[in-house]
């Protein structure tokens, strides 16, 4: 019977190759601008748009009026209306704009009630946007498709609010040379230059980081520069769209009289004696110092990592000496919040014993509490000892309040203490998860072109679990920039999720590691899964991209040893040039931060018209891939019809060896026994 079984197992095996099979795999990766590095003028072009310095909406007659007049100005609070026609992603990307408007400066964006005039954003050919408050009732501004990145979409709004293109400024001859024969004909317009009638530099230098300003090779008739900068260090900054520049916000802020930011609450890092208004708390018995170093660590502070003498300060509560319980409380100012929730950001080092603990608490001040009433938010203890770890808390404040940072020693022996640092305080929401790279400065040296690093596994606050692919050194045809993508992991709650994954917005932010939060240009990107998003091999067979990754991934073994399926990855290869990285404080004490999320968008649905049928292969076959079902049921009746042939096969092979074997012409077959 061996024989019998070996061509069943045949049969079986026949069949299964001639059936469908995943095409999708843990290595499968899709760029969301399909490999390309496009700025705002490149995509405007393939468009087929001809416009006023590439993404400047002016009517024929309308002319270049003055933008300095109160006339052309929006109120601080601009009303906007958010088309059904933007893709979900962009709409995500729009409203994580808006944040970092109100992070940065007074300018707020509300959903317009009744407004004569507003911003009408909708999903147009490109990306392109009035110049100022034109009062026209309607004035549009398009996000179209590969608009949807923060600096892009931030740059549109800056036009919208006034501004025109840094390089348009009457004195940049002074800053930037004109390659003019470099240029594409009948595109030289584009480069013109205007006096401060026109475009106000408003007493700010020029600002070769400006998100407005163009990139070296913009309406380039090859790939040579249309602009070089005059300090040739400057080359290869311009024409970055991460966010905005400091440069931008003190223009904006001056146009608008800006005194304060909508949801900044404060920062401080320790430079300077007054310690930011804070106080030693009442009921402790011992107190914080302000210090520069600690014997048992550490011994430089986070601003500066140590890289000036006689600066670089620090906050210190000392359990190298005194008795378990000793405690002292450290308090900011007082504040006022507008907003339900707050993010705490802040940089701590335990050079103490493993368990001593530091406790997160908020003074309340209420009616039934003016004195204030503490409230316990967040205990840390133990950790990774021996460096400067980022936190990041949630608190949930509506009344006045203050934050108090209490130290507490533990039993356990003790050569430093607790230190804190960098401290940051908005109404902005906290990042679900921060993924350092520790010396990634080596990496970043000896990681080949093309080689993949994995973050750790998280689970998103609704239970998707997700991980970030990094190619440090980029793909082996791009290794002068890093590629990032998202897969979805199997999880433990795999079973009670809806699959496809619906509409979930990651945000893959590699932070600027600059101390106050108002001056940092994080360079983010988000992208959407979209259940309806399907993918079709040469044999026809169709999947959802976004479904189980049990059945769309493949079977990886993690670090520690234990296995999970890693879905397709979503994202793209040109997240960030190594020049860039090297332009900013990315890198800060050899080690990179990425600030992770992905949160659940479905509710931005709201102002469509009509949503998207999300269709199961399993129950509906649409029109569309009528050929691919052909072609699938071609598959199987092949399959089942040489399943059926060697079945045949096999019982007639069975009966003949039995009439052999009665006839002794064979021996019998024989088992061990």
């Amino acid at each position: 019977m061996a024989s019998l079984h070996t061509l069943l197992i045949l049969c079986i095996c026949a069949t299964a190759l001639c059936l469908p099979r995943s095409s999708l795999t843990g290595n499968t990766e899709i760029d969301v601008d399909n490999g390309k590095d496009q700025d705002i003028f490149n995509i405007n072009e393939a468009a087929g748009l001809d416009l006023v310095e590439g993404d400047i909406l002016i009517k024929e007659g309308e002319g270049r009026n003055t933008i300095l007049g109160e006339e052309y100005r929006w109120p601080t609070t601009v009303p906007y209306v958010l088309d059904s026609s933007l893709e979900i992603n962009a709409k995500g990307v729009i409203l994580k704009a808006f944040e970092q408007y109100r992070l940065k400066t007074c300018i707020d964006f509300k959903l317009r009630d009744g407004e004569p005039n507003y911003i009408f954003v909708f999903k147009g050919s490109g990306c392109y946007s009035k110049v100022g408050n034109r009062r026209m009732g309607k004035q549009e501004l398009s996000i179209g498709a590969n608009c949807d990145s923060l600096g892009t979409v931030e740059h549109e709004f800056l036009h919208a609010l006034g501004f025109w293109h840094e390089q348009s400024r009457s004195d940049r001859d002074d800053y930037v040379t004109i390659v003019w024969d470099q240029i594409k004909e009948g595109k030289e317009h584009n480069f013109n230059s205007y006096d401060e009638t026109v475009s106000s530099s408003l007493g700010v230098p020029y600002d070769y980081g400006s998100v407005m300003h163009y990139s070296k090779t913009s309406f380039s008739k090859a790939s040579e520069p249309t602009i070089v900068t005059k300090i040739p260090e400057f080359l290869d900054v311009i024409g970055q769209r991460m966010e905005f520049s400091d440069s931008d916000l003190l223009k904006l802020n001056r146009l608008y009289n800006c005194t304060t930011a909508s949801t900044f609450l404060d920062s401080c890092h320790f430079e300077e004696p007054n310690i930011c208004g804070m106080i030693q708390g009442d009921g402790g018995n011992a107190k914080w110092a302000r210090v520069q170093m600690v014997e048992g660590g550490p011994e430089t502070d986070y601003t500066n990592m140590g890289q000036c003498q006689g600066v670089g300060f620090f906050m210190h509560f000392s359990t190298a000496t005194g008795t378990q319980g000793d405690n002292a409380y450290l308090e900011s100012r007082l504040f006022h919040p507008k907003r339900r929730s707050q993010c705490l950001q802040f940089y701590h080092y335990n050079s103490g014993g493993v368990d001593d603990q530091l406790n997160i608490w908020v003074r309340e001040y209420t009616v039934k509490n003016p004195k204030g009433a503490l409230r316990l938010i967040q205990k840390i203890s133990g950790g990774l000892q021996g460096s400067w770890e980022l936190y990041h808390v949630t608190l949930d404040v509506s009344d006045k309040f203050r934050v108090v940072f209490e130290g507490v020693k533990g039993r356990d022996t003790s050569k430093g203490g607790l230190s804190l640092d960098d401290i940051n305080l908005s109404e902005t929401q906290c990042p679900q998860y921060t993924w350092r790279i520790r010396d990634f400065t080596r990496h970043l040296a000896t990681t080949p072109a093309g080689s993949k690093t994995y973050s750790p596994r998280f689970l998103s606050p609704d239970g998707y679990s997700f991980q970030i692919g990094l190619y440090i050194n980029g793909l082996k045809d791009s290794p002068d920039k890093m590629a990032i993508y998202l897969h979805l992991t199997s999880g433990p709650n795999d079973d009670n999720l809806q699959w496809p994954c619906p509409w979930r917005q990651a945000s893959m932010e590699l932070m600027d590691q600059n101390p106050n939060i108002q001056h940092r240009m994080n360079n983010i990107r988000m992208i959407t899964t979209d259940p309806t998003k399907t993918s079709t091999d040469s044999m026809g067979n169709v999947e959802y991209f976004w479904d189980d990754p049990r059945k769309v991934g493949s079977l990886v073994t993690d670090t520690d040893g234990s296995k999970f399926y890693r879905g397709p990855g979503y994202g793209t290869s040109n997240y960030i040039t190594h020049n860039r990285l090297k332009s900013r404080s990315f890198i800060k004490g050899l080690d990179v931060i990425f600030l992770l999320s992905l949160d659940d968008v479905t509710g931005l649905w709201k102002t469509q018209t009509r949503r998207p049928e999300i269709r199961d292969l399993r129950l509906e076959i649409d029109d569309a891939i009528g050929s691919s079902t052909a072609t699938v049921a071609i598959s199987v009746f092949v399959a089942a019809a040489m399943f059926l042939g060697l079945a045949v096969g096999a019982m007639f092979y069975v009966r003949r060896r039995r009439l052999m074997e009665r006839d002794g012409e064979i021996e019998p077959e024989r088992t061990d026994g």
